[in-house]
């Protein structure tokens, strides 16, 4: 049950360039300060911001354990500004994570975690459907088997990782799992843009959830690939409540819960399943 009346949630569309690991991070911490500064209470950050979603011939390289530099960082981060952290995602090198439970004894993940405002873990996701489409992803990583909810200022919170948008039954686990938000950090690249923006909405329309997908800017010579951005809020109805371009910016949103418990009880869509 929710506690609080809303909830303020920064998007942190930061530029990526590739393999440019201290730099990137740096965007990241300084856009965590920055969202923090605004009030914010939770602030997300893109998918693989650190390496580069595209560089692909760099994962194996600079890939970390889940206790490496850059989730250690943004721990601290969150803890030093005292707002919770949806950390993007880093490829792990589930080998050499000690601490956390992975699929695999071996190999690379795209994970994600979440940090609350005093920097404890909450959340772990390793990012489920890899994407084979003109990328490399589904020949370097393994997939993730988990799903797992966390509580950030009253409010069941998700996640699921840019593909995973295309495979509604994941989100019915998260919704059955009761998340009422489900963050989405992405590297969604052009021309895609009408999928990213259909997508995401019809995800927070079917579920009567909050959605908050979080993208990249940049773009990448090897890959030839330019991302996206529009980072974008969405309330259970599917309405935008707060949206970027394709340039570097903060998106904020604030979430009315209330406004969430009104919608399924109004419109009951999710009790009238048939399974």
């Amino acid at each position: 049950m929710m506690t609080n009346d809303t909830l303020r949630v920064a998007l942190a569309q930061i530029h990526v360039e590739a393999t440019e690991i201290e730099a990137n991070v740096e965007r990241a911490l300084e856009a965590v300060s920055h969202a923090a500064s605004r009030g914010a209470d939770l602030v997300a950050l893109p998918e693989l911001f650190n390496v580069g979603y595209f560089a692909f011939d760099s994962y194996e390289r600079h890939a970390e354990p889940f206790e490496g530099e850059t989730f250690t960082r943004l721990r601290e981060a969150a803890a030093d500004h005292e707002i919770a952290v949806l950390a993007g995602s880093i490829v792990e090198d589930l080998a050499a994570t000690a601490t956390v439970e992975t699929p695999a004894d071996e190999g690379l993940a795209n994970t994600t975690a979440l940090f609350d405002a005093t920097g404890d873990r909450q959340l772990v996701y390793r990012k489920h459907h890899l994407f084979g489409y003109q990328s490399a992803e589904s020949e370097l990583l393994v997939p993730g088997e988990r799903i797992e909810t966390a509580t950030i200022g009253g409010v069941t919170v998700g996640a699921t990782t840019c593909y995973d948008l295309r495979f509604p039954e994941l989100y019915r686990q998260l919704i059955d799992a009761g998340a009422e938000l489900v963050l989405v950090p992405s590297a969604w690249p052009y021309p895609r843009v009408e999928h990213w923006q259909t997508l995401s909405r019809a995800r927070a329309i079917e579920n009567q959830a909050f959605v908050a997908t979080i993208n990249g800017s940049g773009h990448f010579e090897r890959a030839d690939a330019t991302l996206l951005g529009r980072s974008t809020v969405y309330d259970p109805w599917g309405t935008t409540l707060a949206s970027s371009g394709d340039e570097p910016a903060l998106v904020m949103a604030e979430l009315d819960l209330g406004a969430l418990e009104r919608v399924r009880e109004e419109f009951p869509a999710l009790r009238d399943r048939r399974l």
